[in-house]
């Protein structure tokens, strides 16, 4: 059968494209080398009854544009009077952010103090700028250029922000407008933790800055939050495969693509892994830029010079994600009974300091465990019971810094290490937690290479680093200063334009690049 696109990956950026694709009337295949669709954002069984968000959870504020296109507003959501509650230590009072923006900023001020709320009010102004040079939230736009980022000011101080945002650290920013380390700890802990856990760099390291501004990004009245789907987050996946079935494209599974055949510096379709040709003059790759670019189009087709820089992007992914059976709710302990209410069970982030998770971090670069690892915790089941077993509990954790540079017949020491130092961080809060545990696994980048094809297990397809923002993250045709030059390949995965995070502009972009070119 004759195709006019085949979308390479079923992730939520590959099924976004694709869908988009076939409701234009273009023949769209996808190919998935897995069992299932969904990628980076599918609710999977892990355990017999037990479901999980496999990595992606959060969703994010997204396009009006593009959550309408798409019918985002018509799945099923969970309604949750706290969106997260942070902490640090038994010293350090708890921060409750509250779904509604007014609670939240009531609860800083009556908790925290009026410095807090305006801290949080300034740390908010100064991420606008960042925000509209990074375009995180644009549909069908192109990667800004440096100027064109710093045209997104309108003000001497807007200017400062971006330049800060280029080349500033988290730490720098945090000092400013949240200074009291120990008043603001708990808050300072939620957004060090914000800042790098897209990264490979500490809060004080030098464009960590960058993290905290793509992770701040405040949305404007062109975009629409989602909130936590009922069901997980594969239910947006299975949505958007819904759709495209029903408009007449087609999922195969299983089907992992070999090479992105390329001929006379065209497109002609894709090979797969088991030697089967599908033709179509149209590819959409849903897969890391580089990976795609160096490993599935035909040798040869980009330039040396193209490649050598692909070649330079940082994947060093450096956390493990791990899932929990759990054989009931946890019990938390004074002072933190109030977690036993279930209302604020969805995030709970045993973080830490800046400071702390700065030498963390450094220590990671030398094989050092941490002993106290920042977590960010969460009990989906307490607000979406048909995610486990009645009477049981199903429970996620993702944390920082496991060791990635160390010698790799350290990896089994260090994982079950790394594992244990998680259990026992939760278990500083909740003291019977452990023995809870039914069943439980520990996915390191290794694992989410492997289960993925995310280079070094990052999710991002390239951190979130300056040098990997902007002009610097190609979109569907590759670099604005060095397009890939491959007539009918267009690139829609989180390591594009728009980036990492449940956003869908990547893939949509991607669509919009082949309706251009047709």
């Amino acid at each position: 059968m004759a195709y006019d696109v085949i979308v390479v990956g079923a992730g939520h950026n590959g099924l976004t494209a694709a869908t988009l694709l076939q409701q234009a009337g273009l023949r769209t295949l996808v190919l998935e080398a897995k069992r299932y669709t969904g990628g980076m954002a599918s609710t999977v069984e892990l355990f017999d009854g037990y479901r999980f968000e496999i990595a992606g959870s959060v969703q994010l504020p997204t396009s009006a544009v593009v959550s309408k296109e798409l019918g985002l507003d018509t799945l099923p959501q969970v309604d949750l009077e706290v969106m997260s509650v942070s902490l640090v230590d038994e010293t350090t009072t708890p921060l409750v952010y509250y779904t509604d923006l007014v609670a939240a900023a009531v609860h800083m001020e009556q908790v925290h103090g009026l410095e807090v709320v305006l801290g949080m009010a300034e740390l908010l102004g100064w991420s606008a700028a960042p925000t509209r040079a990074l375009g995180r939230f644009e549909q069908g736009t192109r990667p800004k250029t440096l100027d064109e980022m710093y045209a997104c000011a309108t003000t001497d101080a807007e200017r400062s922000s971006i330049t800060e945002m280029l080349f500033g650290s988290c730490t720098d920013v945090l000092d400013r407008y949240l200074p009291d380390k120990e008043k603001h700890a708990a808050l300072r802990g939620m957004l060090a933790f914000l800042a790098v856990n897209s990264t490979y760099r500490g809060p004080s390291s030098p464009g960590s800055a960058a993290g905290l501004a793509f992770g701040m990004a405040v949305p404007d009245e062109n975009t629409v939050l989602t909130k936590k789907l009922k069901g997980g987050i594969g239910v947006l996946t299975q949505h958007l495969e819904e759709q495209l079935v029903a408009a007449g494209g087609e999922v195969r599974l299983d089907a992992a693509v070999g090479e992105i055949a390329v001929v006379d510096g065209r497109v002609t379709g894709v090979v797969l892994a088991d030697g089967e040709r599908i033709e179509a003059s149209t590819v959409v790759s849903a897969v890391a830029p580089d990976l795609t670019l160096s490993s599935l189009v035909t040798a040869g087709s980009i330039s040396p010079e193209l490649s050598a820089r692909l070649a330079r992007i940082d994947h060093r992914g450096s956390y493990v994600q791990m899932h929990f059976a759990l054989d009931g709710v946890p019990e938390f302990a004074a002072p933190y009974e109030f977690l036993n209410d279930p209302t604020m069970q969805s995030a709970i982030g045993f973080f830490q300091p800046p400071e702390v998770l700065q030498r963390q971090f450094e220590d990671s670069r030398r094989g050092i465990v941490p002993a106290e690892p920042a977590v960010a915790f969460q009990i989906p089941s307490a607000a979406d019971p048909d995610l486990c077993p009645p009477g049981k509990a199903a429970a996620s954790a993702f944390a920082l810094w496991f060791p990635v540079e160390e010698d790799p017949g350290e990896y089994a020491r260090l994982k079950a290490e790394m594992g244990q130092r998680v259990i026992d961080r939760i278990s500083r809060f909740a003291p019977g937690f452990e023995s809870l545990i039914l069943k439980h696994t520990t996915f390191t980048p290794k694992h989410m290479g492997t289960m993925f094809g995310a280079p070094g297990g990052d999710y991002c397809h390239g951190l979130i680093h300056p040098d990997l923002l902007g002009q610097y993250r190609p979109g569907p045709d590759g670099y604005l200063d060095q397009p890939h030059g491959i007539a009918g390949l267009h690139l829609g995965s989180a390591g594009c334009y728009g980036g990492p995070g449940i956003t869908f502009i990547p893939g949509y972009n991607a669509a919009q690049a082949v309706l251009a070119e047709r």
